[in-house]
């Protein structure tokens, strides 16, 4: 590292992906900085059912945060259901916060430097990059669905159609509840407009995750679902309900000199198929491998992310179409396709 530089790489934005990127530069032998503004676990909505390969990745990192065991997914309507194990071992409910104090004190391990800060300029040179008064030979942008690095660095792009149909808007609302899991699948109940996502994080402790269009009522929302309604008509809330969105997210390109975009900065299709920080870990160590070659980042991200953003497109497509009614019933009447499915979708 030069003389006049503060660190190796400068990661804006400690989320989990950021820590992440942080905790595999440091054990890449690269010097750290995390820009954060915010203070301690940043919690946010979120679905919190890490997949069997995002499992295997934080134990790569030397990570292996607690929480519930989830052993595969249910699709459920108000009729039938569509169950599938996950072939290659359980996946675990984790709560994001815990999860975030877990990258936390890896980080803190390995050496990583955090500094609570807010970045409004991004200034770059032939072998440099300036963010919140960091110098470093890299920025990775991990600043999360609204990037404001992303913004700065002229790497948005316009949302457009998915398939033939425009894509829609669509919001993310969840809050957890006091109550014993009753199962240890990830539940997604379909009703008409939103679907409930119920992950158990903990022996006592659910959450539900619901995603639909714009102002949905949380609670008014519950209630379309009587199955679910059920199992939480006696549970206390234990947290209040948050929100994110839109979901959709896209970008012309995911490097910009010595930017990379990583995460749900790099764009983001939606949160319908539950493997977002799959991809995300899986971006974070390709940005890494691929430093000082930005042709194959974006190569490595495209690979990365195809599945996620193929499956998730068309299966949101079809969510907002006239068929959205049918998704369970094809999932019920084809066993082995919502299997592969899941399977793709968990590696």
């Amino acid at each position: 590292m030069s003389a006049d530089l503060d660190a190796d790489v400068v990661v804006v934005g400690g989320g989990p992906v950021g820590l992440a990127s942080a905790i595999g530069a440091r054990l890449a032998g690269l010097s750290v900085v995390v820009v954060e503004p915010r203070r301690g676990p940043v919690d946010k909505a979120c679905g919190e059912g890490l997949m069997p390969g995002t499992l295997t990745a934080l134990l790569g990192l030397g990570l292996d945060p607690p929480g519930h065991v989830l052993r595969g997914i249910s699709y459920r309507d108000a009729r039938r259901h569509a169950d599938h194990p996950f072939a290659t071992g359980p996946g675990r409910g984790v709560r994001r916060t815990v999860l975030h104090a877990a990258l936390d004190r890896r980080s803190v391990e390995l050496g990583v430097e955090r500094l609570e800060r807010r970045v409004v300029s991004v200034e770059q040179w032939p072998h440099g990059v300036e963010a919140a008064g960091v110098r470093a030979r890299w920025l990775l942008a991990c600043d999360g669905l609204h990037s404001t690095v992303r913004r700065l660095v002229g790497l948005e792009s316009p949302g457009r159609a998915v398939g033939s149909l425009r894509a829609p808007r669509r919001f993310g609302l969840r809050r957890h509840f006091e109550v014993a899991p009753w199962t240890d699948l990830v539940e997604v109940h379909w009703g008409r407009d939103v679907e409930a996502y119920v992950t158990p994080v903990a022996a006592d402790l659910v959450g539900v995750a619901l995603l639909g269009p714009p102002r949905v009522d949380f609670a008014a929302a519950l209630t379309s679902f009587p199955a679910l309604a059920r199992h939480l008509h006696d549970a206390q809330p234990a947290t209040g309900v948050k929100g994110a969105g839109p979901l959709r997210q896209r970008t012309s390109r995911r490097t910009s000199g010595r930017v990379r975009l990583v995460g749900d900065a790099s764009g983001y299709v939606d949160a319908l198929t539950g493997e977002g920080l799959r991809v995300g870990l899986a971006q974070a160590a390709a940005a890494i491998r691929f430093l000082d070659d930005p042709s194959g980042y974006e190569r490595a991200w495209v690979s990365a992310t195809r599945d996620y953003r193929v499956l998730t497109s068309g299966l949101v497509a079809w969510a907002a179409s006239p068929l959205r009614g049918a998704v369970v019933p094809v999932a019920h009447r084809a066993p082995r396709l919502f299997g592969a499915v899941v399977e793709r979708l968990a590696r």
